[in-house]
């Protein structure tokens, strides 16, 4: 019997993965066809949306869909891809996980065609019998106009915000990133 149940809560636990694996793809199509419906019912009602640089922050389903609406405004076509993604299940939920997806965009604000490199850190919690984002926080490695994209990974400030350039979300904050530049990078340098 314990094995019978063992694998009931394996096949569960591959089916919620499945599941959170969707709901990531539903998101960057429901941002590139504008369906404002299907990308509204992917956050729980108390869902925060979130960025470093605060270049997009909004609390609750409402405030993070009116301010969906003010940005996809101003952009014209767009494509969203997702590349890796790990999920992790808080230690004996079956209705929490959190996780890392790895993803790229190309947009068009104010009619520039734009590309982005993005990390999502992710809160999930099943509300109403479906996964949905608790929490998602966007991090930029990039989000420049395609002119400038050869050059991008040169420069600190390589979020572009309308008018606005920012320092990028990451790397070089992350510890991993300062310990090796600090040991390798400069340590190298020093023996020059």
């Amino acid at each position: 019997m314990t094995d019978l149940i063992e694998l009931e809560a394996r096949i569960t636990r591959l089916e919620a993965r499945a599941e959170i694996s969707d709901l990531v793809t539903r998101y960057g199509i429901a941002c590139d066809e504008r369906d404002i419906p299907q990308l509204e019912s992917l956050f729980t009602r108390d869902a925060v949306f979130d960025s470093p640089t605060g270049i997009m922050r909004a609390e609750g389903r409402t405030a993070i869909i009116d301010m969906f609406c003010e940005v996809l405004a101003i952009r014209g076509p767009g494509y969203h891809w997702t590349h890796d993604h790990i999920i992790r299940f808080d230690r004996g939920s079956d209705v929490a996980a959190s996780g890392l997806l790895l993803s790229h965009a190309e947009t068009t604000p104010g009619g520039t065609h734009s590309l982005a490199a993005m990390k999502y850190d992710d809160e999930y919690r099943v509300e109403d019998g479906r996964w949905r984002f608790a929490k998602r926080t966007i991090h930029f490695l990039y989000y420049v106009p395609a002119s400038e994209h050869v050059g991008a990974l040169t420069q600190a400030e390589r979020v572009v915000a309308g008018d606005r350039r920012l320092p990028a979300d990451y790397p070089e904050g992350l510890a991993a990133w300062q310990e090796f530049e600090d040991r390798y990078v400069q340590g190298t340098k020093r023996r020059d």
